[in-house]
């Protein structure tokens, strides 16, 4: 188990602060400032190049059509969203010195490079859309950093793909890279081992907002049974209640998205949370922890000290002489419990009482 992610059951929450920056450093220090004090674990930016992520004619996606406009293209809306290096130094030692983890996402090599060279982050998020990007799989690999890997429209054998991948480069291979060689990492014994050392799943759904009828939280399952790997959540549903849902069903890492404001232009605010309602997720998640336990269905320790007050006893419903055989008609069962226990009532059933007892007196033979 990825032991920086879960420790002693404490969910890794990642306020995604994204591009929610609209390429000011300022407001990317409020969003920062907004992460603290909601208390999350780390706040995450992206890190890409407009002009190595997509080409000057890629269409928008249909959420970023709505949120937008169509006026101008993917390109131009992503490259006023871009942060430079200067930027990624600023807000880094601005979250390091507020006491939050800062992330981001690289979308291309000189991005990953700045993060995992220049910045040294510890770990790199690899965005769902990159799944399937193998040769940039294998960088992020070979950097030996820790992945947490989306898994958004993907298939179980793709993602078994990418981790065959990254189980390669984190092996030091020395031999071609190749399907072939990716599959014989994925299924070697040290290649697993790196993978459970280095390797968190996210469970996600690259719809924004997505639909309640597609988050399949069961999907969180089958990752962590089909590959033996930690899994968290990347919530895009509207509120928090998928993301309150994943932590009960044993997610280790949620990630949400965070706006100052849903109305501030760009792609990404309209489902984002704003401040209050990150800070009730947090909240609510932290509350889920505790609820969870260990797993024994034993008495809780509040719980002990009303078993007497809730519990019954075998009772007598009428006066009962010394002698009298107890009876269908003379025995029942009334709280409280510090008598007979009811268990013992068909046992009872025709015994002679050995002292006398009145209405409502508890049998303690």
């Amino acid at each position: 188990m990825n032991g920086l992610l879960i420790v002693n059951r404490h969910v890794f929450i990642i306020a995604e602060a994204g591009v929610n920056h609209n390429g000011s450093v300022e407001l990317a220090k409020k969003l920062i400032d907004a992460a603290v004090q909601a208390g999350v674990d780390a706040v995450k930016f992206q890190t890409f190049s407009a002009d190595s992520l997509v080409s000057g004619d890629a269409p928008k996606a249909e959420y970023q059509r709505v949120a937008s406009g169509l006026q101008e293209s993917q390109y131009k809306m992503l490259k006023k969203l871009e942060m430079d290096e200067a930027m990624h130094n600023t807000l880094m030692h601005y979250s390091t010195y507020s006491g939050i983890e800062f992330l981001s996402t690289p979308f291309d090599e000189n991005s990953l490079d700045l993060l995992s060279n220049r910045l040294g982050l510890n770990r790199i998020k690899i965005p769902s859309g990159e799944i399937t990007n193998a040769p940039f799989l294998l960088k992020i690999a070979r950097t030996g950093k820790q992945v947490i890997l989306s898994t958004g429209m993907s298939t179980l054998g793709e993602v078994e793909t990418a981790l065959g991948v990254l189980a390669f480069g984190y092996l030091g291979g020395k031999s071609k890279p190749s399907p072939h060689a990716f599959a014989r990492a994925f299924a070697s014994t040290g290649g697993h081992r790196k993978l459970q050392q280095k390797v968190t799943l996210l469970h996600c759904t690259t719809e924004y907002p997505a639909p309640f009828e597609d988050v399949n939280l069961q999907a969180m399952d089958t990752l962590r049974k089909a590959f033996g790997l930690p899994v968290g959540y990347s919530d895009h549903t509207d509120g928090i209640a998928v993301a309150i849902a994943a932590v009960a069903r044993g997610a280790v890492l949620v990630e949400k998205h965070l706006t100052l404001d849903k109305r501030l232009p760009g792609p990404d605010h309209k489902a984002s949370l704003e401040p209050d309602e990150l800070t009730v997720l947090v909240r609510s998640i932290r509350q889920v922890e505790q609820a969870l336990g260990t797993g024994l269905k034993v008495p809780a320790t509040t719980e002990i000290k009303n078993r007497l007050v809730a519990r019954k006893s075998l009772v007598a419903t009428q006066d009962i002489g010394r002698g009298e055989p107890f009876s269908e008609s003379n025995l029942s069962v009334k709280r409280p419990g510090d008598g007979l226990p009811p268990l013992r009532y068909w046992d009872m059933l025709g015994r002679k009482a050995t002292k006398n007892y009145c209405k409502d007196e508890r049998i303690l033979e």
